[in-house]
């Protein structure tokens, strides 16, 4: 869960004594190992399920807060936003029928974290991002009012000493800008949890570094955000801008991201890592922390090592490692941070069981990975799946550019079923867990992919509010059904958005963003042309900075053709001479009612739609609302009410 009592006004002076408390952990630890003083001979596994709450809406329902009141159980607590939540499932052996017992405890608390969120008319979804997410949703209002938190976003902001820029380039592409670490909120996770013996750490995590590419690869679940079409699992590049401490610089250098793979195969033990974080990355923030480490080593007791867990829990491998101390015993175990939510509690607990499969049966196979794979083909697998998914072709020992689906099938599943069978697990469960992923890569039917089938077939019909929203009501429907693993949903249908009315209420929900656009020392013919080959009426006007400037219309375009100021005039025309410089505009959240009121009273055909600083970001015109009109009579006279009779 985190450490959460965390100092947000400490001083320079301060965080100086904590990051001597951060190296006097990091000595402990070293004599942890030194004196072999760890948990041996035991493989635990573990899991944190991170899933959004939604309204009736299928929008985002911060309130995390009031069902975290109605839960009251210890196994959940907040995430960043409050439109999120989090579980913890208790530890268990890796043997034996484990993997059962944990998809029942995960199903028992979901269904608890249902029943809870009922009572606040809130729902549960599980998926890596959620569709019906928009950029307003991320202001600091949303944020869980809890010291890490802020402490968490007021330290990235300052080391970063700028906005957040985000690029992410898919079918689509996303640029955009937000002045807080409120993104990262966009991402929830299935984490799984692997124990670990000191002394085969570096050989295990190892392993774990050169399959995640695979299993990542047949576990996307992320493919959407803002409406945009971009990488299979988004999460992985979302959450790597989002937490980056990295400003632009001409320098030319090397700098780490705070959210990463890693740099290099680990040689000898965890204390590498923790070393190179503490030596790459600043303490963002620190906590009063009374343990002296030492002192509980000579008493015979586990040191709780509260600093370095502070610390290591603000970088973000997407394999971690972990310090523990359970049933008095220090333990170590690696943290497995790449597998999305969802898209159900089966497919989640296949994800674990292939990743756990994997982490034994290739330790079988090779006694050391590092000698037969690159570190650097591990690093791009890993970049691949998360862009392409199944689509992806890797690097594998033996082995150059095999599809994702070919490699998981030949090679990796029997590794996985050899695996879970030689820590004893039953039978049954291999079968089923694993057969779950044979089939689901044999059909290529991710989560990813029925999203992005399911949002392209909807292309055509109803609103972009409207498409994204039925995407998120689907899966909500096929969630709560058992034993109904992903590649067997049947595509989401427009109509299960439901309460259609919500989806029109908004200017944000009906623009058009797909501009084009010209500047005011541009050509007036460009207009024209404009005009012609998009079948538009209508040009804004914009800056460099893309803050509206202008608007040029159909109708002053005929007007100045009519007096014969285009085409003829010796001097070519710029657009600033015959655009209309005071333009009503209308903002994302204005009302629909209101946005056809302004355009009725000042007798206008459009309103170009800008953001709080001016920027320009869509345009809403006469011929959307006709054609909006002919929808919502649609849905009007289906949704029951009688048809008109001829006399």
């Amino acid at each position: 869960m985190g450490t959460q009592d965390v100092r947000t006004d400490m001083d320079s002076a301060e965080l100086r004594s904590f990051t001597k408390k951060l190296l006097k952990d990091m000595r402990a630890f070293e004599v942890l190992l030194e004196t072999e003083a760890f948990e041996t001979g035991v493989s635990r596994i573990g899991a944190e399920q991170e899933m959004f709450l939604v309204d009736r809406h299928w929008r985002p329902a911060p309130c995390s807060t009031e069902v975290l009141d109605s839960l009251a159980d210890p196994h959940f607590t907040t995430e960043l936003a409050l439109f999120n939540l989090e579980c913890n499932l208790d530890p268990l052996a890796l043997t034996g029928d484990c993997l059962q017992r944990m998809e029942r405890q995960l199903n028992e608390l979901i269904d608890k974290t249902r029943e809870a969120a009922a009572q606040h008319d809130v729902r549960v979804i599980l998926t890596g991002i959620l569709p019906t997410l928009a950029k307003p949703d991320l202001s600091l209002q949303n944020m869980t009012p809890n010291p890490r938190y802020f402490a968490l976003n007021d330290s990235i902001s300052k080391q970063r000493g700028e906005d957040y820029q985000f690029r992410i380039r898919g079918r689509d592409e996303l640029i955009v800008t937000h002045d807080n670490v409120m993104l990262e909120a966009c991402n929830t996770s299935f984490q799984v949890h692997f124990q670990v013996d000191p002394a085969h750490f570096a050989r295990r995590y190892n392993i774990a570094q050169a399959v995640a590419a695979p299993v990542l690869a047949a576990a996307t679940n992320s493919p959407l955000l803002f409406g945009r079409r971009l990488w299979r699992e988004t999460r992985i590049a979302l959450f790597q801008q989002s937490i980056d401490t990295r400003a632009p610089t001409a320098h030319i250098r090397d700098q780490a991201a705070r959210v990463s793979f890693g740099q290099q195969w680990v040689r000898e033990s965890a204390l590498e890592i923790f070393q190179e974080d503490v030596a790459r990355f600043r303490v963002l923030f620190g906590a009063e922390i009374d343990e002296d480490p030492f002192e509980a080593l000579e008493a015979g007791k586990p040191p709780e090592l509260r600093a370095l867990r502070l610390h290591n829990s603000t970088i973000y491998r997407w394999n971690r490692p972990c310090y523990g101390v359970s049933d008095g015993k220090p333990h170590l175990r690696i943290e497995n941070r790449i597998l999305p939510s969802g898209p159900t509690v089966v497919d989640e607990m296949a994800n674990a069981a292939f990743w756990f499969g994997l982490m034994r049966g290739v330790w079988e196979q090779f006694d050391d990975i590092t000698r037969v794979m690159d570190f650097g083909t591990a690093k791009e697998n890993f970049v691949a799946a998360a862009r392409l998914g199944l689509a992806a072709q890797f690097g594998w020992p033996g082995r150059e550019n095999v599809p994702a689906g070919e490699l998981i099938r030949a090679e990796l599943l029997p590794l996985a079923r050899d695996g879970l069978r030689a820590t004893e697990i039953d039978s049954s469960d291999v079968d089923r867990y694993l057969g779950i992923i044979e089939e689901r890569v044999e059909a290529s039917g991710t989560g990813a992919q029925w999203m992005l089938d399911s949002f392209n077939s909807m292309q055509d019909s109803g609103t972009p509010s409207e498409r994204l929203a039925a995407l998120v009501a689907a899966m909500h429907d096929r969630q709560t059904r058992p034993d109904l693993p992903v590649h067997k949903w049947e595509p989401a249908r427009l109509e299960e958005a439901g309460g259609w009315k919500q989806h029109y209420r908004r200017v944000g929900q009906l623009m058009t963003t797909d501009l084009f656009t010209v500047q005011e020392d541009e050509l007036i013919d460009l207009v024209a042309h404009l005009m012609q080959w998009r079948h538009i009426r209508h040009v804004p006007v914009e800056d460099a900075q893309h803050r509206l400037v202008g608007l040029v219309t159909h109708r002053s375009l005929l007007r100045l053709f009519q007096d014969g100021l285009a085409f003829k005039a010796s001097e070519p025309v710029p657009v600033s001479e015959i655009m209309q410089r005071d333009v009503i505009t209308a903002t994302p959240s204005m009302s629909t009612l209101e946005a056809i009121g302004l355009m009725r009273d000042h007798g206008i055909a459009c309103l170009p739609v800008v953001n709080d600083d001016e920027r320009l970001v869509g345009i809403i015109t006469e011929r959307d609302f006709m054609g909006i009109a002919g929808e919502l009579f649609e849905k009007f006279m289906s949704d029951g009410h009688e048809t008109i009779q001829e006399p």
